[in-house]
């Protein structure tokens, strides 16, 4: 073994694999989850700024919002299902293989969308086909969020699940961070009209370097010792999802009601509020972009915070803090989203160090309940279903909201998600969440 790998690798007792050090699990779920978060948030970018006027030229711009909105939703019905095919692999054959199986399908529905002609090129086949590739987008990220998480936490010592549980959460705002930050960067150097013709093509296409960094870094694994020794003492079960709701019913209601109030709160905060600087604050491309770009900083600070917290204090304790700091937040939604930079840029500081708290421990706390030998199709369906209801409508309601009852009403929104995910947690045993 050469030097550089050595450094990689941990001893293994002779006739063992090597197992992978912790520097190198940690790097492998992070990068792999920093590139479909990429890949994710491009998209909610695209869909606020050029994708109405691409794909849904035919429409005034409140509809056109509203139909970009839509298509972003698709991804959140595509991840279930990916959940349960990435799943049913990941708990028969191994986390590894699955896992480079997921980046390779988000990453290439990301680099077509980048290829689509749009509405005035082909018409009413252009939405049609960025609503396919989103859905291609969705089915991937729903197979690679289970097995980053179990990656980091079915390799960490014993005392040490929140720490590692961790660092797959961070990929989400660094890809928020470097897809915000992109699109900013674009703007710098080109006029909107540029942009919109062309320039929007750059991020999608872009992430086939992404891919194949997230490759490299994949193959170079070896696969987790819990999934080892499921292999070892045959536990694996033929068809796991056929298990998982026979068995683990409870779970998955749960899990999905707690992982409510993270995600209305991520994307009121990033896609809604994008929208909402955009088109009705009418603050410029570029400023509403650096205050996203803010949010994810301040979002990626706080996850650190919550796994060291939970590891001092305890994760169940830590969600349930949380989510009461949500719930007196939303009071402040109508008070600090009005037409004043300052007031957004404090919206976005709370939300994001509210949503890094939470969002720093769900992953562990989503695959807590479940055996290894269904834990990655349980964390998976549980992660995606709680998408379905908190996030796939969650920047549609909010505008609708606002637009029909005004923007108090935005934050109601979220104060009945966080007391519905409030009582899933205190419902769901100890040790469980």
């Amino acid at each position: 073994m050469t030097d550089s790998t050595a450094e990689f690798e941990t001893a293994a007792p002779t006739g063992q694999p090597a197992l992978n050090s912790p520097a190198k699990v940690l790097l492998a779920s992070l990068v792999g989850t920093t590139i479909e978060f990429f890949d994710f948030y491009v998209y909610a970018t695209a869909a606020v700024l050029v994708f109405p006027a691409l794909f849904f030229s035919n429409s005034d711009p409140m509809t056109a919002l509203l139909a970009s909105f839509a298509t972003f939703s698709i991804a959140f019905f595509a991840r279930p299902l990916g959940a349960i095919v990435f799943g049913h692999f990941g708990d028969r054959i191994g986390r590894k293989a699955t896992l480079v199986a997921a980046l390779l399908t988000m990453g290439i529905s990301t680099v077509v969308i980048g290829l689509l002609p749009t509405y005035a090129q082909i018409g009413v086949a252009a939405p049609a086909l960025l609503a396919l590739c989103r859905f291609g987008q969705g089915f991937g990220l729903g197979g690679e969020w289970g097995g980053a998480v179990l990656m980091a936490t079915e390799n960490a010592p014993e005392g040490k699940k929140n720490w590692y549980g961790m660092f797959p959460q961070l990929g989400a705002p660094v890809g928020l961070f470097l897809s915000s930050g992109m699109f900013w960067l674009l703007l710098q150097f080109m006029p909107e009209e540029t942009l919109l013709s062309w320039g929007w093509r750059i991020p999608f296409l872009a992430s086939i370097l992404l891919i194949i960094v997230g490759l490299w870094v994949r193959l170079s694994i070896t696969e987790t010792p819990d999934f080892q020794k499921a292999i070892d003492n045959e536990e694996r079960v033929a068809v796991p999802v056929i298990e998982l709701f026979a068995n683990h019913k409870i779970s998955i209601v749960l899990g999905t009601f707690v992982a409510l109030a993270t995600f209305v709160l991520f994307y009121l905060s990033t896609a809604y509020l994008l929208s909402y600087n955009v088109k009705v604050v009418q603050i410029p491309f570029t400023d509403a972009l650096a205050i996203q770009i803010w949010g994810a900083i301040v979002f990626g600070l706080f996850i650190p915070v919550a796994g060291l917290t939970a590891e001092r204090l305890g994760r169940r304790q830590v969600l349930i803090g949380t989510t009461l700091a949500i719930a007196a937040f939303s009071f402040l939604v109508p008070v600090l989203m009005v037409e004043n930079e300052a007031r957004i840029l404090g919206f976005v500081t709370l939300a994001m160090a509210l949503m890094g708290m939470t969002y720093g421990l769900i992953g562990t706390a989503l695959a807590a309940p479940f055996p290894t030998r269904v834990r990655y199709t349980g964390s998976s369906i549980t992660f995606n279903f709680a998408g379905i209801v908190g996030a796939s409508l969650a920047p549609y309601i909010a505008t609708w909201l606002q637009g029909t009852y005004g923007i108090a009403y935005v934050g109601y929104y979220l104060l009945a998600a966080a007391l519905v995910t409030l009582f899933c947690i205190v419902a769901s045993a100890r040790g469980k969440v």
